[in-house]
């Protein structure tokens, strides 16, 4: 999943574009999906706005994007209601890692740690689902 290739412009455009609506289908502050993404206020606000500005994203940011991007296709592929993989994230989680936190809290610590430790556990969770199937 962290890969060092860094994306285009337009790549990292897009990509900001989707992981802040993904952000915010999980019901996130702005302040939250800034901590998540590691983007200042203005970045979040250019983006929503304007949708440009992913050209000065640099590798941890662009890493943070497909980290979102990733959890969210575990969450379709686990979850067929829409609602489950909308709320999820926002749910309280009594699984080691989590302790009673949901899983945007632990992401909206800020750190790539507890981001990519969120998406391993949402990862075991999807596999978990297809073995079981």
């Amino acid at each position: 999943m962290l890969s060092n290739q860094r994306l285009s412009g337009e790549q990292c455009s897009v990509g900001l574009r989707v992981a802040l609506r993904i952000i915010d289908a999980w019901q996130a502050t702005p302040r939250q999906a800034c901590k998540i993404l590691r983007i200042s206020p203005s970045t979040f606000r250019r983006a929503m706005r304007e949708g440009g500005c992913g050209g000065k994203l640099d590798l941890d940011q662009q890493q943070r994007i497909g980290l979102v991007i990733g959890i969210h296709g575990f969450l379709r592929g686990t979850f067929a209601n829409q609602e489950n993989v909308k709320g999820f994230p926002g749910m309280k989680n009594e699984n080691f890692f989590f302790d009673g936190r949901t899983p945007l809290e632990v992401m909206a610590q800020g750190g790539m740690i507890s981001l990519y430790e969120t998406y391993r556990r949402i990862e075991q969770i999807h596999c978990g689902e297809l073995m079981g199937k």
